[in-house]
């Protein structure tokens, strides 16, 4: 059998071997635990920067609708503007027609008094 030194140092040997296991794993614990503190204070982070987002959106959001109240104003000019342009083509025919109309008389003034066309 084994003699009492040999059991003393067997059971400092294992001593030790339990020492380091027990500090390997508290080391490997501690680094999840490092681990899960940088995900906590990155997620808080990201959480600031998305509520930051969330105020812009909604700044954005009252901003479109203050667009909209004012191009709902300009409605009644583009009405307007859209009527003067049809008023402007009609003008523009009858101008033309007249402008025919003249160059007619024109004409039969000239053959009547005999005068040669400019």
């Amino acid at each position: 059998m084994a003699s009492g030194d040999d059991r003393d140092h067997l059971a400092e040997s294992l001593n030790d071997l339990f020492t380091n296991v027990s500090k390997m794993v508290k080391g490997e614990l501690q680094e999840s635990n490092n681990l899960l503190e940088l995900l906590e204070k990155m997620n808080i982070r990201v959480a600031e920067e998305y509520k930051g987002f969330g105020d812009v959106a909604s700044g954005l959001r009252v901003f479109v609708e203050q667009l909209k109240s004012k191009s709902g104003n300009f409605d009644e000019y583009v009405q307007q503007i859209d009527s003067i342009e049809g008023q402007v083509t009609e003008l523009e025919a009858v101008v033309s027609m007249l402008d025919k109309y003249v160059s007619l008389l024109e004409s039969k003034v000239q053959s009547v008094y005999h005068i040669p066309p400019s």
